[in-house]
């Protein structure tokens, strides 16, 4: 998935589907910036409702040994099961308590929406930026879109990507609002649960590679093969070194 300019995504029905589980887990010591306290200047009525005048961004969200917020995908796959529904009938991310909800998601690349939940005296200004050379650990971020969301309410854009998958959201009225999706063009991607662990299925028997993106950790890779109806495993450990 290094490249959007690849070979468009067929879906069909899957004969013979496996699937591939594990688990993202982080070992050692936290990196002294896993957390970042960031003062609230705007809107604290909203954004500040734990009146510490502050907001701790969590970029490495440790428990229990999971590394969660991680995405996993397989990498380069042309046929498989179509696109899920999205649970909301529609991609949308949601800015509600001056936070992006969810932090992390998969979403598939078109129309997303843009919820603004907050009151009407609260100004948002989303900008969704590709990152491009996530492969490379050096990503440089692209702007797909950046808009001012002064009203309550939904608007929808074209999320329309054109070098990376991986994507950086925050708000530029808000210095402490952030997130991230995966778009990719395939639905064999999810965000891992709060556990660490993860399901890709009905995937077509086969050769894969299957990866794991933390936005702060980058990318670990494992192949695996697919046998019809098999269970596959690949498990990633990321660490601060």
């Amino acid at each position: 998935m290094t490249s959007v300019a690849q070979a468009a995504y067929t879906e069909k029905a899957v004969s013979g589907g496996g699937s591939i589980a594990g688990k993202v887990t982080f070992e050692g010591a936290l990196p002294a910036d896993a957390v970042e306290k960031i003062t609230i200047t705007k809107n604290p009525e909203v954004c500040d409702v734990d009146k510490t005048g502050a907001r701790e961004v969590v970029w490495v969200d440790v428990k229990a040994g999971a590394l969660r917020g991680s995405f996993v995908f397989i990498d380069k796959i042309e046929t498989g099961k179509p696109w899920p529904a999205p649970k909301a009938g529609k991609h949308m991310v949601d800015q509600q308590g001056c936070r992006f909800r969810p932090w992390a998601q998969v979403v598939k690349p078109g129309p997303l929406t843009i919820k603004h939940s907050d009151p009407a005296t609260v100004l948002h200004n989303i900008n969704a930026r590709e990152m491009i050379g996530v492969e490379k650990g050096r990503p440089v971020r692209s702007t797909i879109f950046n808009f001012a969301q002064p009203d309550p309410g939904e608007i929808v854009k074209d999320l329309k990507m054109k070098r990376s998958h991986f994507i950086s959201l925050n708000c530029e009225a808000h210095n402490f609002m952030f997130g991230f999706m995966l778009a990719p063009e395939h639905p064999y991607a999810v965000v891992v649960n709060e556990d660490g662990s993860y399901t890709l299925d009905d995937v077509p028997p086969g050769e894969y590679v299957v990866k794991a993106w933390h936005p702060k950790f980058g990318l670990k890779e494992a192949k695996v093969t697919i046998s019809a109806g098999g269970k596959a495993q690949a498990s990633f450990a990321f660490s601060a070194k």
